[in-house]
This record gives C-alpha cells, structure tokens and sequence, in this order.
C-alpha cells in the first residue's frame, strides 16, 4: 500500500506563488508516475500536472507556465511549484500515484493511490 501525504496548501493572494508538496513511500516517486489533480467545490477533480519515471512532464492549459511540476528521489517527495496565482486556481490538490504506465495522464482511473489533499485558497 502507497501512502500519499500532502503539505503545504495555504490562503494566498492574487498573483502570488506557493509550493505544495506530497511525501511518498519509499521509492515511490522515482518508480511510479505521478500527476497532481485538484477540485474546486461543485466542480469534477481535474488534471493539472503529471511527472513520468523519466523524468517528463505534462500540464493542463489553464496551469503551463505557470506551475512546475518536480521530483525529490532522494527524499521522496513530489512538489507543485505554483507562480502567478489566480482565483480559479483554489481548490483542494491531490497527489496521485500510479505503478502501472499512464497512457492518459488527465484521467482520474489511470491512478492506483492518491492523498488526503491540501486546500489552496487564491483570494484577495
């Protein structure tokens, strides 16, 4: 069993930047893919960044270039680096895990394990 815990989530203001992270198993984020979702209330978890074993990385269209997304194989952790803040961006971000190859990273059913969430809030 993968345990997911993530940190980090806060209140912040427009504009502003935050770094969330997620620690995982032993060895987990450098053998499993790994994608950060997140939920607005009322509204379907989405997509926002995912991390393969080798090291590439995809964004959503609402998030790219504005969020990063990395990987700490020595500390086994997974973090969500988020600049340029926007009202849209609160939520609640998940860390996901999957053991399997991830065809389709955006999908919810590609990932085995995910974490309790953070709350990120963007309001002035």
């Amino acid at each position: 069993q993968v345990q997911l815990v993530e940190s980090g989530g806060d209140s912040v203001q427009p504009g502003g930047s935050l770094r969330i992270s997620c620690a995982a198993g032993v060895s987990t984020v450098s053998y499993y893919s790994m994608a950060w979702f997140r939920q607005a209330p009322g509204k379907e978890r989405e997509g926002v960044a995912f991390i393969n074993r080798s090291g590439i990385t995809a964004y959503s269209h609402s998030v790219e270039g504005r969020f990063t997304i990395s990987r700490d194989d020595l500390h086994n952790t997974l973090h969500l680096q988020m600049n340029s803040l926007e009202p849209e961006d609160t939520g609640m971000y998940y860390c996901a895990a999957a053991s399997r190859w991830v065809g389709a990273w955006l999908a919810r059913t590609s990932y085995e394990y995910w974490g309790q969430g953070t709350q990120v809030t963007v309001s002035s």
